[in-house]
């Protein structure tokens, strides 16, 4: 099974009309078909919002003014995925339960929030983790909780009661677009699961929205995944991309954590880029990359990138069923 932990496909649906249920829209390579006729099993669906400050840079009128607006937003693609009979893996029981019966052909998810603006305030977290959020990115750029993407910053006093109620809701904590010194004050604060969705490596494409070696060594110090974007910027400064560049990235990050244990795919494919300009233009060259990677790796550690390493993660870290929980606390 392939695990890619990081698509927009709510975001694609509703803010730019890429719908998830038909074949992917011209030059774009995500939809339901695609996906599991690559072998994909599992994905982190995201809900994105984009600020106002967005509006410009992502060519979109699909933005939120305040954190009400990033609400409902928010919501509309939690409403999305469920019209869309998107199967979403809520504990580590349904996950055990998904995992022994699945054939090629089925797909489920994990919900992930990328940019926590639209949690209104940290005392509303009990109502996501209700519809299904299991992680939670708390910057895009900069948030009410976070600095983010070329907005440096730390956590705001909101950003420590967020993490605060996390641990409360047993929710993952995901660093990508978190800025540096928010990356310091999460690593002080946090002690649950961790990782990193969809990031690369800084020390071969500079810019703070890849990782440094220090912070992926830390994230796998901690029992977490570093993911890898094939978004062309994250695989290079400049020039075509191709999977040759992911390999590069893979092999920088098992290097940084110890491992390829550590490293997995997280590939924001179609988040805001066309197929033109990415390292694939079908999901089913996915194929070559395991190819690819079994010249540095062993199959083990192959097939542990390609999906495995994320659903050893995703095992011990989603929550216990509540019924479990419950007893437990007696």
């Amino acid at each position: 099974m392939i695990v890619d932990a990081h698509l927009d496909i709510g975001w694609n649906a509703l803010a730019d009309g890429r719908g998830f249920l038909g074949p992917p829209a011209p030059r774009y390579v995500i939809s339901r078909s695609a996906l599991v006729g690559a072998g994909v099993g599992l994905v982190f669906a995201t809900l994105y919002t984009a600020p106002a400050l967005a509006r410009r840079a992502m060519r979109t009128r699909y933005v939120y003014e305040n954190a009400h607006e990033a609400h409902l937003m928010a919501r509309s693609q939690v409403s999305y995925y469920q019209a869309c009979g998107l199967l979403m893996i809520r504990d580590s029981r349904e996950l055990e339960r998904y995992l022994r019966g699945w054939k090629r052909g089925q797909l489920a998810a994990v919900m992930l929030m990328e940019g926590a603006d639209p949690i209104e305030n940290p005392s509303q977290l009990g109502a996501w983790t209700d519809l299904g959020l299991r992680i939670i990115g708390p910057a895009w750029s900069r948030t009410r909780y976070s600095g983010g993407t070329r907005a440096p910053g730390g956590l705001t006093k909101l950003g420590v009661q967020l993490l605060k109620a996390m641990r409360r809701k047993h929710v993952i904590l995901d660093l990508s677009h978190m800025a540096d010194q928010a990356v310091a004050d999460a690593f002080e604060l946090w002690r649950g699961p961790i990782m990193a969705s969809h990031s690369n490596a800084r020390e071969l494409v500079s810019g703070d929205r890849q990782i440094t070696s220090a912070t992926a060594a830390e994230i796998a110090r901690r029992g977490g995944i570093v993911g890898i974007s094939f978004y062309p910027s994250h695989l290079r400064p400049k020039g075509k991309t191709s999977l040759k560049d992911v390999v590069r990235h893979a092999l920088h990050h098992a290097r940084a954590t110890g491992g390829p244990e550590h490293v997995g795919l997280g590939t924001d494919l179609d988040g805001g880029i066309d197929s033109r300009y990415g390292p694939i233009s079908d999901l089913k060259e996915l194929k070559e990359l395991r190819g690819m990677l079994r010249k540095h790796f062993n199959v083990a550690q192959v097939d542990g990138i390609m999906g495995e390493n994320w659903i050893e993660f995703l095992l011990r870290s989603l929550p216990e069923p509540k019924a479990s929980r419950r007893a437990s606390s007696r």
